[in-house]
């Protein structure tokens, strides 16, 4: 097993894209740690400067404490599975899994060969070759050929994005059993957020190459560190809704959404951190959970709308509510018109250096900032609130629609796009 750090990661290419930003990350030994994000958002290049196929521009790589700066990929112990497989069409099976044992010289290569193709269930195709096999079968020899290895450090690079939705659920719990067995440290890149939630210890979510947050599936779903990583996350997405906060002392604190109104008691300790706020807007959250269909005269915490549009599902329909407000959309993957990546101030003379001409960096990140925030850049459009509904809910687009919320249920964010912080309730 090994232990994985990185210190102020960054790499920008000879055209001056930065594609990792300062990243800082530790990864604990025997941990299941999954980059998750879209593409282009730099998880992948982070694998790759692990592994030794690519170097940082700034900051180190650090492998069980120890500056991997001077090791080899081979020196690293590390283990890769790729997306495409990457396998030799014209070996079989068996020798696809034992190629690496083959070049190291190992002896009893057969017996070795046997064994993890069994546990993979793969052991009656061990004569056939790849071109012979289904795509469930080409990734249990892939990684059979990573684990025959009994590598220190396993990195997975989207191993199960060219497999139909059924087999990657059903590969994907057993990778995720198979690695935990193994007792290996294994990072994982996938943009598929299921895979990332339901395999991972930790989940370190990254957008423009900068890491967003990072912490358990549950934290990063129940308390996104920012805007981004709360529309990231979530199927159905959440609702973001642009808020006027309205402070009503030792009552309560009101959200005013558009010509309605959400009230935070004030005995409920959240109140206070969104008081702060008071006369300012503010993005509130809400995830399809805490929404419930109730009678259009309910009293208490209720929002009205009519239905824009509905999506059947078979197991349940969703409602898409317009209530008056004003979502606030976040744009994955926006750039600036020229296509430059905004970057920190750390990396500002490299890439000038690197371009041979002074970078419009400064320019392009006070810009950035102004209308980003840092969080995730964001437009405004008429909310609609995601309401689950029974199969058959006997309403259509057009019905009108009354919700209860769940108002300690909510999530606060700046106009910045960071959380606020409201404490454990």
């Amino acid at each position: 097993m090994s232990t994985v750090g990185l210190r102020d990661v960054s790499k920008v290419f000879p055209d001056g894209t930065v594609a990792v930003d300062g990243v800082n990350l530790d990864i604990g030994n025997g941990e299941f740690m999954v980059l998750l994000g879209p593409s282009g958002c730099g998880k992948s290049t982070i694998l790759r400067m692990i592994a030794g196929l690519e170097d940082p521009s700034i900051g180190e790589v650090l492998l069980d404490g120890e500056p991997a700066a001077t090791l080899t990929p081979r020196e690293r112990g590390v283990a890769m599975v790729f997306q495409d497989f990457a396998l030799y069409p014209h070996m079989s099976v068996g020798d696809n899994i034992g190629f690496p044992l083959k070049v190291s010289g190992q002896a009893n290569r057969e017996d070795q060969v046997s064994e993890v193709a069994g546990a993979l269930g793969i052991g009656d195709v061990l004569a056939r070759r790849p071109g012979q096999l289904s795509g469930g079968q080409r990734q249990r020899v892939a990684m059979g050929r990573a684990i025959v290895r009994r590598p220190r450090l396993f990195l997975m690079d989207e191993p199960l994005s060219n497999l139909d939705s059924q087999l990657r659920g059903e590969l994907r719990a057993e990778i995720s059993s198979l690695v935990r067995e193994l007792g290996v440290t294994c990072v994982y890149v996938t943009h598929d957020q299921a895979e990332a939630l339901t395999m991972a210890d930790r989940v370190a979510i990254l957008r423009r190459g900068v890491l967003q947050d990072v912490g358990t599936p549950t934290d990063v779903y129940g308390r996104p560190a920012t805007l981004y990583v709360a529309a990231f996350l979530g199927s159905p997405r959440m609702s973001l809704m642009e808020a006027t906060v309205k402070v009503v002392l030792d009552r309560y604190v009101a959200l005013r959404l558009g010509d309605q109104e959400l009230h935070i008691p004030w005995k409920d300790l959240r109140a206070r951190a969104v008081a702060r706020y008071h006369g300012e807007r503010i993005v509130v959250g809400v995830r399809p959970e805490a929404l419930l269909p109730v009678p259009m005269d309910s009293p208490g915490d209720v929002l009205r709308g009519r239905i824009r549009h509905m999506e059947h599902h078979g197991h349940e329909s969703l409602a898409f509510v317009d209530v008056g407000a004003t979502a606030v959309v976040v744009d994955e993957m926006a750039t600036p018109a020229n296509g430059r990546m905004p970057a920190t101030r750390g990396l500002r003379k490299f890439i000038d250096r690197l371009v041979g001409s002074p970078a419009q960096v400064a320019v392009e990140e006070r810009a950035h900032h102004a209308e980003d925030g840092g969080g995730g850049r964001h437009s405004r459009k008429p909310a609609e609130l995601v309401v689950r509904l029974a199969p058959y809910p006997g309403v259509n687009a057009g019905h009108p629609l009354a919700v209860a919320v769940r108002t300690d249920a909510l999530h606060f964010f700046e106009e910045s796009g960071n959380r606020i912080d409201v404490g454990h309730r």
